[in-house]
């Protein structure tokens, strides 16, 4: 199990995604009046084209938004992408071409620049990261940490800068917690028969547990690497444990459990995720590569009329 959890792809449910914030932001713009200021200085018998260019240097992630904007918007207008998802974009690098009725095309440039300047930064920052652990055997995975709404999309440019995903959310894989942990403890629940109920319960789905403390590693793994558990999980999330603590971890899973994945996450930044790395974990969670990320600053330049 190299990757328990299966890269999110533009699919149909991304795109049908895309089009909703597609259809917020526009109604956000032009509400019923539309654009004003296009509408009093601009013929609509104009034609025109504009690409949209990188302004610095990253990551490209969602070039296909564009034409999604257009078709939302009833533009007459196309966007012919000029680079794929994952290029590497310097400055001045033209991105894709927008052609069609210029007042189209001037409505719609600000909800297409939000968009993919979002989803540039997101893989912008996430390259960074898998960058700074090149040659370590760890994967730079995301998290549930996403902008609400823009969960798929946001992972999707995860993947596009080099990260791994993580489950989408609740409902496709288990990820016992804490604070599940502390409920259902209440009742004298252990972090094993968790496991055990949460595997017999789902028996096809990928359970992890979340632990802060060795001791509670070393009761959720078996007495011998030939023991046989039904409360043994695909992974372990090692919470907010310090890089002794890791190193510790690596090597009680290795006596114990080999096949049992480990996962550190907690306040994960560049110049830590490194140490993390060379531990020996297969996984680092890192919510900033999407609650932090800032947007790229990718720009549209005019190319002239008909």
């Amino acid at each position: 199990m190299s990757q328990p959890f299966p890269p999110i792809a533009w699919d149909a449910l991304l795109e049908n995604d895309a089009r909703q914030l597609i259809r917020l932001a526009l109604g956000e713009d032009l509400a019923d009046a539309g654009d004003l200021t296009t509408q009093a200085i601009v013929s609509a018998d104009r034609r025109g084209a504009a690409d949209v260019v990188a302004r610095e240097a990253g990551i490209a992630a969602g070039v296909r938004i564009a034409g999604l904007v257009l078709a939302e918007a009833a533009a007459d207008a196309t966007w012919t992408p000029a680079v794929q998802d994952g290029t590497e974009l310097q400055p001045g690098v033209v991105v894709g071409r927008l052609e069609g009725a210029s007042a189209d095309l001037l409505s719609c440039e600000r909800t297409i620049l939000n968009l993919m300047n979002r989803l540039c930064g997101v893989a912008t920052l996430t390259r960074q990261y898998v960058e700074a652990i090149a040659g370590t055997k760890a994967a730079v995975c995301d998290t549930r940490k996403t902008t609400p709404g823009w969960r798929r999309l946001e992972k999707f440019a995860v993947g596009c800068g080099g990260g791994s995903n993580h489950r989408i959310g609740l409902y496709d894989a288990i990820l016992i917690k804490d604070n599940h942990l502390a409920v259902a403890g209440e009742a004298g629940l252990t972090l094993s028969e968790a496991v055990r109920r949460a595997r017999a319960r789902y028996p096809q789905r990928v359970v992890e547990i979340e632990v802060d403390t060795l001791a509670q590693l070393e009761a959720i793994l078996p007495v011998s690497p030939d023991a046989v558990s039904d409360a043994l999980p695909d992974i372990v999330l090692l919470d907010n444990m310090s890089i002794e603590q890791l190193q510790q971890a690596v090597e009680l899973r290795g006596r114990l459990a080999p096949g049992v994945q480990l996962e550190a996450s907690g306040g994960v930044r560049l110049d830590t995720i490194l140490a993390i790395a060379t531990t020996g974990v297969e996984r680092i969670s890192v919510g900033a590569l999407t609650h932090a990320a800032r947007s790229l600053d990718l720009g549209l330049d005019w190319r002239g009329q008909d």
